[in-house]
């Protein structure tokens, strides 16, 4: 896992066709929508009619979104994936083989109607596109496998603007025979691609289709919000959209008024968006140490904003210069600033929008996870449709200047934020936990992959050293995990707050609270039930010594209950640490002893819970954690 390149996916068949498919799409649809535009200046056509079409294009590419997504979330859920993406991109080839006539003919029309039908095919492939990825990454290379696609999503945008743009001006009069050529092309390359994907099995190969897109795209809306921690992510998701749209849509005003130049600036600014949010998004992985680290959702949320509040002191009127390019512009004061600044809100972008796909990923299931995503699209479209209306309306009543917009982004987006995480405080309590532990911890994770199962009910057991014992393991666990703690380090303050909205289960002896204790055992059996990880620490309380203390008979009573495989594991190099009993409570209140400690933090192949018992699961313990305290 220490080892482990995200980059090494891009060398495995099971991920490399799907990734080059999604890049090439993207990569596809915009250089066709910019192509349009270089026809219409090819064609001479007026100002206002170029303006007609720029309000027009974006209503003809997403209305699809809002008329098909339930039918397309419904077919993703109920045929194999590899060959419903083998289906769309060829779709794409007839759709492409239209534009090449429009392109040809230099006919609006039937480049508008292959526009509509562009975003018809985006609407079917936008469920695969990420239901596919649990199907064929494991939980650990989510984030990882999703920070990828958002990179790759990211620059082809980016390549394919600009290609798509230079057609015209490369070729001159035989742009119209490059536009074709190219746009079918691509699309060729695309389904080739589609056809080295591995088999996908269906996620509900028995689902009736509904037919009614009305009724559909209520039942799918209703379907993403069953979990509150669920629906708040594909908020996330569309706010996103929110913002980007807004941001790229003000990006060619504000180079020419704010930055002084034309329309090789306004290509640098968006460069700088996207190659941000490229890094943001393939930073997450090293950040999350490869779990689905929703902590990392409040970093990229006031992150973003910081940087747009930035950007808007950076700059906050026109300014004399025009006509610059990016080599002058880079010449005036304060561009350095502004640079960071639209690198720094693509990195925190890339921070927000990742842990949240990753999150959606694993928490639904697989036999809705298409339908879920086709709800997204819904919601997205009409978040992409609300950025457009308010940014005209900022701008047309209330006359705000681009600065002034991207203020009042930045404000709108930290109250947004603030009510997401809270209504779910899993986000934030997951942002503390994760400070907490990075800060402190350089963590060395040691066959935690091989050994904790993907998915299904497992019983974790593990030496008790800390007072940060629990959060030290979820920070490396890849699924969200029941710790079971003594009552009174479940009542610390601060960590309280934490350990209750992870969901932690207290327990006290039976002298203690012995209602408490059979409380505590009832929602032990009931989580594994439910197919979840639960952890305990057998030895009952934290180690006096730094030594393992035998396990009690606990842990046989849950086993006896419910038989299921228990995993153990085994803290390494917690004992120096000032959560430990080693100081007294004064010596704990300095620094620790070492900043930035390594621990290590090693699994064990899992056991038969029907045949095991205390004494046993004890010495695997001790066995894994070896001398090292």
């Amino acid at each position: 896992m220490a080892g482990h390149n995200q980059f090494a996916l891009l060398g495995q068949r099971r991920f490399l066709p799907f990734f080059v498919v999604q890049a090439l799409g993207a990569f596809n649809d915009n250089v066709y929508r910019q192509a349009i535009i270089g026809l219409l200046f090819f064609l001479g056509v007026s100002t206002k009619e170029r303006s007609i079409y720029a309000m027009l294009a974006p209503a003809i590419f997403i209305l699809p979104y809002f008329l098909f997504s339930a039918l397309a979330g419904q077919f993703a859920e109920k045929l194999e994936k590899q060959r419903l993406i083998v289906v769309t991109t060829t779709m794409e080839i007839a759709i492409m083989s239209l534009a090449a006539l429009g392109f040809l003919t230099q006919s609006m029309p039937v480049l508008l109607v292959a526009l509509f039908c562009t975003g018809l095919q985006s609407t079917l492939f936008g469920p695969v596109k990420y239901s596919v990825l649990p199907s064929i990454l494991k939980p650990e290379e989510l984030t990882g496998g999703n920070g990828l696609v958002e990179m790759g999503t990211s620059l082809s945008i980016l390549g394919g603007m600009i290609a798509g743009g230079l057609i015209f001006t490369l070729a001159g009069s035989h742009g119209p025979v490059v536009a074709a050529v190219a746009v079918i092309a691509l699309a060729v390359a695309g389904n080739t691609a589609a056809r080295l994907i591995p088999k996908v099995d269906a996620g509900a190969p028995d689902l009736k289709i509904n037919w009614n897109p009305l009724s559909e795209s209520l039942a799918v809306l209703r379907m993403a919000k069953k979990q509150k921690a669920v629906r708040n992510a594909v908020l996330g998701v569309s706010w996103f959209w929110f913002v980007g749209t807004i941001l790229t849509s003000q990006l060619p005003a504000y180079a020419e008024v704010n930055l002084g130049g034309g329309s090789t600036l306004y290509i640098f600014a968006l460069a700088l968006f996207s190659v941000g949010t490229g890094s943001g998004s393939l930073l997450c992985e090293k950040l999350s140490g490869r779990i689905v680290e929703i902590g990392l959702v409040p970093l990229g949320a006031f992150g973003m904003s910081a940087f747009l509040f930035d950007l808007y002191f950076a700059r906050t009127g026109a300014v004399a210069a025009s006509g610059l390019d990016v080599a002058g512009f880079l010449r005036q004061p304060g561009s350095v600033r502004i640079v960071v600044d639209l690198l720094g809100i693509g990195l925190f972008t890339g921070l927000f929008v990742v842990p949240l796909f990753a999150l959606i990923q694993s928490r639904t299931p697989k036999s809705e996870m298409s339908r879920v995503f086709a709800a997204l699209n819904i919601q997205n479209s009409g978040f992409i449709v609300l950025a457009a209306m308010a940014g005209l309306l900022t701008q047309s009543l209330l006359d705000w200047s681009v600065p002034q917009l991207f203020l009042a982004l930045a404000i709108a987006n930290v109250l947004v934020a603030a009510y997401i995480f809270s209504i779910v405080p899993e986000f934030l309590m997951r942002f503390l936990s994760w400070v907490m532990v990075r800060t402190l911890y350089r963590l060395r994770p040691a066959g935690i992959e091989q050994h904790v199962p993907d998915e299904g009910a497992a019983l974790l057991v593990c030496n008790h050293v800390s007072y940060m014992d629990a959060l030290i393991l979820s920070a490396v666990v890849p699924r969200p995990v029941r710790f079971v703690m003594y009552y009174k380090i479940f009542n610390i303050p601060v960590m309280r707050w934490i350990f209750r909205t992870a969901k932690a289960i207290p327990i006290a002896s039976p002298k203690e609270d012995a209602e408490l204790m059979q409380r505590a055992f009832d929602a032990i059996d009931a989580a594994l039930a439910e197919g979840e990880l639960v952890c305990i620490f057998p030895e009952g309380a934290l180690t006096r010594d730094g030594e393992i203390t035998p396990f009690r008979s606990g842990v046989e009573k849950i086993l006896a209950r419910r038989p299921v495989p228990v995993v153990p594991l085994a803290l390494k190099g917690m004992w120096s640490s000032m959560w430990s009993r080693r100081d007294s409570r004064l010596g704990r209140m300095r620094v620790p002893r070492r900043f930035r400690a390594h621990i290590e933090v090693a699994a064990g192949p899992a056991v038969d819970g029907a045949a095991t018992d205390a004494a046993a699961l004890e010495a695997r313990v001790r066995a894994l954690r070896g001398d090292h305290a």
